[in-house]
């Protein structure tokens, strides 16, 4: 999302105007839900997607002529079954997609869209909120610390559309909030061949990534150009340095040596972390267990360690490795992670 918006800023800028086709709505099974974005330029260009397809297409067709016509609109689509077929589909379900003229000169608009992108390098939740009526559109943003900027709409109304994914309010103007960050920031611990990976795969599915390393060339804007924060400090101070870690964050561990896994391990094991996970094999993670059992961990408390780390996918190139431990923070945020697969505890 923050380079789709970059994108869209970038364009207004230079005196362009562009379209976005947002998922408002979905019922039925459907390739993309509520906030799935594409963005179409001028050019004919578009990024994101609002699921490919039949759908995607015909919004690219209709986005291009709203452009145009410098308007925005609701619009309902539909696969029918013959459709579904000849793409390759099985969905039939249905979404309903706003299309969202931006014109160059409102820089209202430019001020909300830069404030979004701020958000999207903060930690803790903020929504993007739109309201839509017979008039056109306009948007806020909100954050628990800064509120509702941008828009006057009572907190009783805009308080139920605050969840995870967007929501959408019918009415005579209707209102639509979707999450730009989510609760929980993932602590990247370790800056070598697979973090690098890891980091950008993370970038591209919503999470906020810090990086800590006591190698100062390993925390490079080179190596993490879309980490929120980079950290250079010692291993056994890494967490301490890194503020409070609370129960909606993440600790990754990969640092370069087995010692610095066990001293950043440790002090996870003391915060309420929503998962933690340590990079290595078999052998390492019982001597690991062993000695965690030695100071005095519990065997329940050793249990909330993944490790190894990842889905058990077979990979084995950095790339790989970090696509399996994607996966897992995926489906840790997702409430579908299983502990069948952690074998620290074994």
């Amino acid at each position: 999302m923050k380079k789709l918006f970059a994108a869209l800023l970038r364009e207004l800028g230079e005196g362009r105007g562009a379209a976005l086709c947002s998922v408002v709505a979905s019922h039925g099974s459907t390739p993309r839900g509520a906030g799935a974005k594409m963005l179409v330029l001028e050019n004919g260009q578009t990024l994101g997607t609002v699921g490919g397809g039949v759908v995607e297409y015909r919004a690219g067709q209709l986005a291009a002529e709203l452009l145009a016509q410098k308007r925005s609109r609701f619009e309902a689509s539909r696969l029918s079954a013959g459709e579904t077929a000849d793409i390759g589909m099985i969905c039939g379900g249905g979404v309903r997609i706003y299309f969202q003229y931006f014109g160059p000169a409102d820089s209202t608009c430019c001020n909300i869209l830069a404030q979004a992108v701020e958000l999207l390098d903060r930690p803790g939740p903020s929504w993007l909120v739109t309201a839509m009526d017979a008039e056109g559109w306009r948007m806020g943003t909100f954050d628990r610390a800064g509120g509702l900027r941008g828009l006057d709409v009572p907190m009783e109304r805009l308080e139920p559309l605050l969840g995870s994914r967007g929501m959408l309010e019918e009415g005579e103007t209707v209102l639509y909030a979707e999450p730009l960050t989510r609760a929980g920031t993932v602590y990247l611990f370790g800056g070598g061949h697979v973090a690098r990976e890891l980091a950008h795969i993370l970038a591209m599915t919503d999470f906020r990534v810090a990086v800590c390393d006591q190698r100062k060339q390993a925390v490079s804007r080179t190596y993490f150009p879309e980490a929120s924060s980079l950290l250079c400090c010692p291993f056994e101070e890494a967490l301490e340095r890194t503020g409070p870690v609370t129960a909606e964050d993440y600790v990754v561990i990969m640092t370069p040596g087995h010692q610095a896994d066990y001293e950043v391990l440790a002090q996870a094991l003391r915060t309420p972390a929503k998962y933690i996970g340590c990079i290595g094999s078999r052998k390492k993670i019982a001597a690991t267990r062993e000695r965690l059992l030695a100071d005095g961990f519990s065997p329940a408390e050793i249990g909330r360690v993944h490790a190894p780390i990842g889905l058990p996918i077979g990979g084995e190139t950095p790339a790989e490795v970090a696509v399996s431990v994607a996966a897992q923070l995926i489906a840790c945020r997702s409430g579908r992670l299983e502990k069948e697969g952690n074998h620290a505890a074994d």
